[in-house]
Parts: structure tokens; sequence; C-alpha cells
């Protein structure tokens, strides 16, 4: 129990305490925001704000993970996941900050680097951990056991989640506070499982993440940047598949997924129709046009993002 509170508390203490020192070291870099012309008008006073402030909440993950988490392969691999994104996220921002290059990595890179990130997790989840490669359906208790294409649905878990955390992250504390809701719903599934590391592991990221958040609220003095959203979403892809709830996700992560699939619909519809569904995709920028503040698109999402982990506690209620 005093690990429950401690973790949580360590991570927030180290995340707050480094933030100053390292939105500094960032500034100093100039390693500055770059912003879409064609975004909402209100993002342009964005341009030059510090990006991969990912650093901040990644050191209190880690600080807290060592100090209060049992270490074994299935916090390694949740680690693993988070921290080989975070670089391909890395890369991303480092090209589009500093070679001034905005398209940053090319998507076929990025692919290749989440695919075999994904490879290496349905690997150690199986092979290391000793989990079967089975799926559970939500709100029965049916199980599929997929055999040898276990490892195409992690794979898949591991390119949506990170690049709709990554599509998420758009308005000044929207991610990181949706990320805090969901860890937290980890957090208890994995406790409920009895999976204790896995749970204080997921406590740690929601200090962390407040932590970050005293600089990341409008307006924010940091941007987390790719190498933050992307490790946030590995994380999250991870702790899915070690609790066994890979098909669960896309409920409690149904913010996540309501971002995606927004932006999927604005390019179909316009490659098809030449016309555009919502004012601007992800959805945050579309309500954001239809002149709700950037306090207000968080807020609201954030209690989007709580009814959606709701629902998906109700899709374990026959569940093993």
């Amino acid at each position: 129990m005093e690990r429950l509170i401690l973790a949580p508390g360590l991570a927030f203490v180290v995340a707050a305490a480094v933030g100053v020192p390292i939105i500094r070291f960032l500034q100093r870099l100039k390693l500055g925001q770059s912003v879409r012309i064609d975004g909402p008008q209100t993002h342009l006073k964005k341009a030059g704000v510090p990006t991969m402030g990912g650093l901040i909440f990644l050191l209190g993950i880690v600080v807290a993970t060592l100090v209060f988490v049992p270490l074994n392969a299935s916090v390694g691999l949740v680690l693993f996941t988070a921290f080989g994104l975070g670089a391909i996220g890395f890369m991303d921002d480092f090209r589009k900050v500093v070679l001034h290059r905005p398209l940053g990595l090319k998507a076929r890179h990025k692919l290749v680097g989440q695919v075999l990130i994904g490879l290496v997790l349905s690997l150690g989840a199986t092979n290391v951990v000793g989990l079967p490669p089975t799926v559970g359906i939500p709100f029965t208790a049916t199980t599929i056991d997929l055999g040898y294409f276990y490892p195409v649905l992690v794979v898949l878990v591991v390119i949506a989640t990170s690049n709709s955390v990554n599509l998420t992250d758009g308005v000044d504390g929207l991610a990181a506070g949706a990320m805090v809701i969901v860890s937290a719903a980890y957090a208890l599934i994995a406790i409920a499982g009895d999976r204790l590391e896995l749970g204080l592991l997921s406590l740690t990221m929601v200090g962390a993440l407040l932590g970050y958040l005293v600089y990341n609220l409008h307006p924010a003095r940091v941007i987390m940047g790719d190498l933050g959203a992307l490790s946030l979403g590995g994380a999250l892809a991870a702790l899915a598949v070690l609790t066994k709830t890979e098909l669960l996700l896309v409920f409690t992560g149904g913010l996540f997924v309501l971002e995606a699939v927004s932006d999927i619909i604005q390019v179909v519809s316009f490659r098809l129709t030449g016309r555009r569904v919502f004012k601007m995709a992800p959805l945050h920028h579309h309500f954001e046009l239809l002149g709700w503040s950037e306090t207000q698109v968080a807020t609201r999402f954030w209690l989007a993002a709580a009814i959606f982990v709701i629902i998906g506690f109700l899709g374990l209620r026959n569940w093993g």
C-alpha cells in the first residue's frame, strides 16, 4: 500500500523538479515547436515553445520505477516499448526542429521501427513472460487463440496506439491529461489481475504526467513532442498486451481511437469527394474552430476519456 502512494508521489516530485531546468535546456538549444500555418490561428503563438518535453515525465517514470517497482520481464517490456518508440519520436523531432525538415521522419521509416518494436513486445510477452497468444473479447467470456497471428495483433496495437496518442497531442494538456486517466485505469486493471508491478508502473506514469502538466497546462511552457507522445502510446500498448486487454484498449483508450478515426475520416472523405467532414482534423481542432478555447477542449475531452474508461471497465465484467 505504501508503494501505491509513494511511487506516483516520487514520480510527480521528480517530474515537477526537473521541469524548469529541462525547459531552460531546451530553450538554450533553441528546440522550439514549429506550427502548421493551416492550423487554428490561435496556435501561431505556440511557435518557439520548447518541444521534446516528454523528457520531463520520462525521467519521473524511470526514477520512481527504479526505486519502487519490482523489476521483471513485464516491466522491462513496457519500458523497452516506451523508450523504443520514444527514440523514434526523438529522431522525428530532431529532423523537424534541428534539421528544419517539417515532415520529420518518413512514414515508412517510422512504420518499420514500430513494427520491429511490436514484434519484440509480442515475442517477449509470449516467450519470456509466458503469456498465451490469446485475445479476450470485451463484454463476453470468450477468448480466441490467435496462434501465429498473435504477433500481427500486437504490432497493430503498437502502431495504432502510439500514433493515436501522437495525434491527440495537439492542445495544451490534452494528451497528458487523458493519459493520466487511462494510466490510472490500467493501474486498477493490473492490480485487480494480480500484476502489482504493472500497476505500480502505471501509477508512476500517473504521477510523472501530473508533474509534467504543471508546465503543459494552457498556456503551455513546454510541449511533449513526438518523443513524449510516441513513448506514452508505446507504454499504453505494452500495458494492454501484458494485461491481456488488447481489444479492451479500444474502449479504455476510446478518446485516442476517436481522434485517430476522425483524422482517417477526414483524409478519406477529402480524397474521395473533395469535401471535409470536420472543419479540421483531428477532432480537437474541429472544436477549436467551433470556438472552444484550448482549456475547454482539454477538460471536456478528459471527461470523454473518463467515460470511455468506465465503458472499458464494463467490458471486463464477464472476464476471468
